[in-house]
């Protein structure tokens, strides 16, 4: 979703070694308020002022304003279309579609809609490579594909893997310093990755951030976004109540129990 923030570096966004995956899990700085119904499906933070996409047809929208406080701009996607990832380009925003096959440019001041473009694979995730000037996509299977930021064209793609084995079900991203970020779709995971390899450098543990009776149906760990000039991250996942902002530091690396 986001251009590599400016200001310090991510000290975990450093690539780890070509076979290793680093064990990190997120600890909690502050919670802040989100909007409940938000069926939240994209994240993205320049400056003070904190982007969020939302989906479901008839319902989905682009929303802007400072972080846990009422939005200050707001611009609904008109039914059946069903809104995903976004990410920003300079001062335009870029909103994917689902299954819909197009893709919607905004002013990302006022959130004006500028145009429409065929988008020919489905829409789940989006961020922007500052650094190599390019769109980095996600459809749900294990590959992220990289475009052109003024006409979508893809220009190449990537497999992820972990410990050699494709990772499915990749979702909404975040570019930052010099690596992709991912949410596994229906997990508490999120996943760091080489885009210039698709490996997996980081498994990042985000289980725990709501009590059980905060969640409803269809509530799912769904939007990530580096907090410019710093190393933290802003998280929070579809109809949650809560957004977190957090850091990534150690975590115990799974046990491997012998049989």
């Amino acid at each position: 979703m986001s251009a590599y923030p400016a200001g310090r570096s991510h000290t975990h966004g450093r690539q780890a070694g070509p076979h290793r995956v680093e064990h990190l899990r997120v600890k909690v700085l502050e919670t802040l308020p989100h909007d409940p119904e938000s069926f939240t499906e994209g994240l993205e933070m320049t400056g003070s002022t904190l982007y969020e996409g939302t989906g479901l047809s008839g319902h989905s929208s682009v929303r802007s304003g400072a972080p846990g406080t009422p939005q200050m701009a707001r611009a609904g996607l008109p039914a059946p279309l069903f809104g995903e990832g976004i990410t920003l380009v300079g001062r335009t925003l870029w909103q994917l579609t689902w299954r819909d096959r197009i893709a919607v440019e905004r002013d990302a001041t006022t959130l004006r809609e500028l145009r429409r473009l065929p988008y020919p694979d489905e829409g789940w995730g989006i961020c922007f490579d500052r650094l190599k000037r390019r769109l980095v996509t996600s459809d749900g299977s294990a590959r992220l594909a990289f475009r052109d930021p003024r006409t979508l064209a893809k220009t190449g793609e990537v497999t992820v893997t972990e410990d050699g084995r494709p990772v499915t079900r990749v979702n909404e991203l975040e570019c930052a310093d010099h690596a992709v970020y991912a949410n596994v779709l229906s997990t508490d995971r999120v996943v760091r990755i080489d885009p210039l390899t698709g490996t997996v450098t980081a498994s990042i543990d985000a289980s725990g951030l709501l009590r059980a009776d905060e969640l409803v149906p269809g509530s799912t760990l769904n939007g990530i976004a580096a907090v410019p000039g710093t190393d933290q991250f802003l998280l929070t996942g579809k109809f949650w109540p809560k957004m977190f902002r957090v850091a990534l530091v150690p975590a115990q690396p799974p046990s491997r129990t012998a049989r």
